[in-house]
Formats: structure tokens, sequence, C-alpha cells
């Protein structure tokens, strides 16, 4: 069905163009066009992917259909036991296809790899994105929300996601 492979930093140019399909289809409806552009420039240039990956601790597992590169996701430790899935995006041609659910796992067991004992995932999903049911049916559940600036007075208006693993 589908296969897992851990990107390196030469995927970034692949993350970034897969990130031109996905974000904004995913945004559109949610964020005005200037905000979805600034977000793309400082979670998606090439560069601040690279950077995500070499000094912020990010790892991203691709997903394939086959050949095809049809979603990722990002994990980013954040404490002893804490990790923050930074990212988690399926191309909209594979949305429906269980990809989403692949790729949540694939970050689970990616998590239980490195970190064997018990720990918490948490993540922040936006309070008008139809994946807060997504996340609630894989077993996370609302622990806290909030307004977080990111600059140019934008803000990220999100719930904060924890699952227990």
């Amino acid at each position: 069905m589908y296969t897992i492979r851990k990107a390196d930093i030469y995927d970034c140019d692949l993350i970034h163009s897969l990130a031109l399909k996905v974000f904004p289809a995913t945004y559109k409806d949610i964020l005005t066009k200037e905000q979805i552009d600034y977000m793309m420039e400082w979670m998606y240039s090439t560069a601040n992917i690279k950077k995500q990956m070499k000094d912020e601790g990010h790892i991203y597992l691709l997903a394939y259909e086959e050949c095809e590169a049809c979603g990722y996701v990002s994990v980013q430790p954040e404490g002893n036991d804490l990790f923050h899935l930074q990212k988690i995006y399926v191309l909209p041609y594979f949305q429906g296809a269980h990809v989403g659910s692949f790729l949540f796992h694939e970050a689970i067991k990616y998590i239980k790899e490195i970190h064997p004992t018990p720990c918490r995932m948490e993540l922040n999903v936006n309070r008008h994105n139809e994946a807060v049911y997504f996340y609630e049916h894989m077993g996370m559940k609302k622990v806290r929300e909030g307004d977080f600036p990111i600059g140019n007075n934008y803000y990220m208006n999100d719930y904060i996601m924890s699952l227990d693993i």
C-alpha cells in the first residue's frame, strides 16, 4: 500500500514542492492568501526546511504510493518525554485514502523507536481546520487552545491536542 522513508537534507526541495500543493489547498477557506504566502515562506521555504532539519531537530517522514510521494509528517522532540507533531499533510489527490492515518501511525512508531518509555505527543491544529476531527478519531484530545503570534501581525489560532504514547 504505502511506504515510508525518513527524509534527509537532500529532500528539502521535495518537501517544499509537496507543501506548495497541499498547504494552500488546506487553508484556502481558513486563512487569507497573504497569511498563507507568509506562512509558506516562514515554514516551507527550502532554506527553512533545511534549518528545521539541521538546527531544530525536525524529522520528516515521507509517504509514498509506489514511487510517488503523497504526503509527509514532521516530528520534533520538545522535552524529555514530549514530542511535537509539527506537520502532517497529504496531497489533495490522496486525501481520503488513509495516507494521513498511515503517516500518523508512522510518527508514533518513530517516536517509540527513539523513546521506548512512555511519553506524550502534542500538536497544534487550527481551530477551524476539519483535521481536528481526524486527530480526535486518532485518539488525541484537546488540552488547551491559544492564539500564537507568528510575525507580520498574524496569529495561529490553534487547539493543542495531546496523545499519550
